[in-house]
């Protein structure tokens, strides 16, 4: 679930200070941009504070007020790109949308956030632009967020983690058809019915097996035929 933009004061150290870390879960430090201003939504943009960017999160922390920080984790960015279009934005940034609990938030909410300066409800910020001092930092911080972002891949839903039950290998199949006595199982091992070889490893869930179902339903039927044509002869016309 996506948490969205929230509030960030956990600091260490002296001066402006630098985030506090979740290192004992893995957390790790992958870039700091100083001189970063950040504009949320339609806001304008905030005096510039440093951005640090981790293998779960971007933090940004203003370097005059340390109660001032805002951070947003890599699942809840949707979008992150490079903005040099004055038409668009007036600074070259990075633009990165952001996903939130409610999904149904209307846009105007950004925009009554905008005119209030005293109360900024961080659930209804859709969007944050990251501005750097110089332009020609934008592709560096934009390959370090394509980095991290790869590291914080979408979680299986729990209707395709069910459809990944479906998946077995060849010996989970013939130790299930031993079980029943009307299905048999054929499996054919030829390595050209691999869809895709990934990394160079065989992966189970694009295996495709050849099946040959017999039921003896089947058979009977046949049986059936085969009486119905010895049984009958054609009458001459």
């Amino acid at each position: 679930m996506a948490v969205g933009l929230r509030q960030f004061t956990a600091r260490a150290g002296n001066g402006a200070g630098e985030p506090v870390l979740d290192t004992d879960n893995g957390e790790e430090l992958v870039h700091v941009q100083p001189s970063v201003s950040v504009a949320l939504g339609n806001r304008a943009p905030e005096s510039p504070g440093t951005l640090y960017i981790t293998t779960r999160q971007v933090v940004w922390l203003s370097d005059l007020d340390r109660a001032k920080g805002y951070a947003v984790d890599f699942l809840s960015l949707s979008l992150h790109a490079v903005s040099r279009d004055p038409e668009a934005y007036s600074s070259p940034c990075i633009y990165t949308q952001i996903e939130t609990e409610d999904d149904e938030v209307e846009d105007e909410s950004e925009d009554s956030d905008s005119e209030c300066s005293e109360v900024l409800d961080l659930s209804n910020i859709r969007e944050m632009r990251l501005i750097p001092s110089y332009a020609s930092q934008l592709d560096t911080l934009f390959q370090v967020f394509c980095e991290c972002a790869e590291l914080n891949p979408e979680p299986i839903e729990e209707e395709e983690e069910e459809a990944h039950n479906w998946i077995f290998s060849a010996d989970q199949l013939e130790d299930g058809a031993g079980e029943g006595d009307d299905v048999e199982w054929h499996f054919s091992q030829n390595p050209t019915n691999t869809i895709g070889h990934p990394n160079g490893y065989h992966d189970l869930s694009r295996n495709v097996l050849e099946l040959q179902f017999n039921d003896q339903r089947f058979e009977d039927a046949d049986e059936m035929g085969e009486v119905t044509d010895s049984g009958h002869q054609q009458q001459p016309q």
